[in-house]
């Protein structure tokens, strides 16, 4: 336009150039980042940490829901290799990051997990009874603690599923916990002196509540030691069995020519003489072909049926079935927070995890053997029994 001003077309046309030039940074930002990770670790090696974690954090995200009392999900690793010089551009907010120490299975190694403050904020809060919708922004001792429980539960689990991936014990202390914020200097002790990280990023959902990532820290030399451990298993060679060396008859030739030297001379041996040995070795030589037959009888066990009970023994029995034992037919059960407990009254109704008209349980001392319906006998409850179980189970229940 002649005025100076610009038209709607050229605005729109060089929006869009802004926007191109943006997508082909963020392009070029991710292929650059993709480069760095493939000079340090392969992609070989990038499936299989993704996949250790993928295993190790599926079982956690089990034992975090049952705590949480939430649906959460713990999907999509991606790996990367991150600079020590570039951990700020990483982790531009304020994070809490726990630190956990392998004791048993992996020497000298650390792991370290890393959450935003506020999904951590959003944990604490249903770790306390809340409800996670308005946990608040700072995060006390308490709160910390809370966190610092949910991640030892996660991570114990992990250990377990790592002792069944690399088929060994994998032990962890117990996790220290402190807000990392790096832009103020806050938590760089946590990352250690390592030039080198890996990072395994995981989406992390809790119900409604969080739809975030949680970030595993470890030292490269540590995630290139897991894979090669897997792909290349120690498997301690048993010693080999000593064969046991037959005594060999040592010659002794000087001191039969000491003997020969000594001895006067004798005259030359007779042919019958000469043949002496040849047919004692053609002796031995038949007698140890020629064995014995050997007397081979079948084999005679004792009886394993139990024997007849005495009178004396039948009293001490019977003696037995007056032994009173406590019946108890439950209902159904539930959990609840201390919240819940606490806001209990009058009138409050707990929902059970039966339905209507489902059988109910009967246990004999807090052991489970039957299953029954109730019903009423004049004005008292009773039980009719529908089910009994199996010996099998019932040995089973008592584990």
């Amino acid at each position: 336009m002649g005025d100076g001003m610009l038209s709607q077309e050229e605005i729109d046309a060089l929006l869009r150039g802004t926007a191109d030039t943006n997508e082909e940074s963020d392009h070029t930002m991710e292929a650059a980042a993709a480069s760095a990770t493939e000079t340090y670790v392969d992609s070989f090696e990038q499936d299989t940490l993704g996949e250790i974690g993928n295993i190790s954090f599926g079982s956690s995200a089990t034992a975090l829901s049952s705590l949480l009392n939430q649906k959460v999900e713990i999907t999509t690793p991606t790996v990367s290799v991150i600079d020590r010089q570039n951990l700020k551009d990483e982790f531009p907010h304020p994070y809490v990051a726990i630190e956990v120490e392998y004791t048993e299975g992996f020497t000298g190694a650390t792991n370290l997990l890393v959450i935003k403050q506020s999904d951590a904020a959003i944990i604490a809060d249903l770790m306390l009874g809340g409800d996670g919708t308005n946990p608040g922004e700072n995060l006390g001792e308490i709160q910390l603690s809370a966190v610092q429980e949910a991640m030892n539960q996660m991570m114990g689990s992990a250990a377990t599923s790592m002792s069944t991936i690399f088929n060994k014990r994998v032990d962890i202390s117990p996790p220290s916990i402190g807000i990392m914020d790096l832009n103020v200097g806050k938590g760089e002790d946590a990352l250690k002196e390592q030039e080198l990280l890996v990072k395994i990023s995981f989406r992390l959902t809790i119900g409604d509540l969080i739809d975030s990532n949680i970030m595993q820290l470890v030292p490269l030399e540590f995630a290139k030691g897991l894979v090669h451990e897997l792909m290349n298993p120690s498997v301690e060679e048993a010693p080999a069995p000593e064969i046991a060396k037959e005594p060999q008859a040592q010659p002794e030739p000087a001191q039969t020519v000491n003997q020969q030297s000594t001895a006067p001379a004798s005259p030359a041996p007779t042919q019958h003489n000469s043949q002496q040995p040849a047919q004692a070795n053609g002796q031995a030589a038949n007698a140890s072909v020629q064995q014995p037959p050997v007397n081979v009888q079948p084999a005679s066990f004792a009886s394993f049926e139990p024997p007849p009970l005495q009178e004396h023994e039948t009293r001490n029995l019977s003696m037995l079935l007056d032994i009173p034992l406590q019946v108890t037919v439950e209902l159904g059960r539930t959990n609840r927070s201390v919240k819940d407990i606490l806001d209990l009254t009058a009138g409050s109704i707990i929902e059970l995890d039966k339905l209507a008209g489902e059988p109910v349980d009967i246990l004999v001392n807090s052991r489970l053997v039957a299953k029954g319906e109730v019903v009423v006998i004049e004005e008292n409850f009773g039980v009719r029994i529908t089910d009994i179980l199996s010996q099998s189970d019932r040995l089973r229940n008592l584990n």
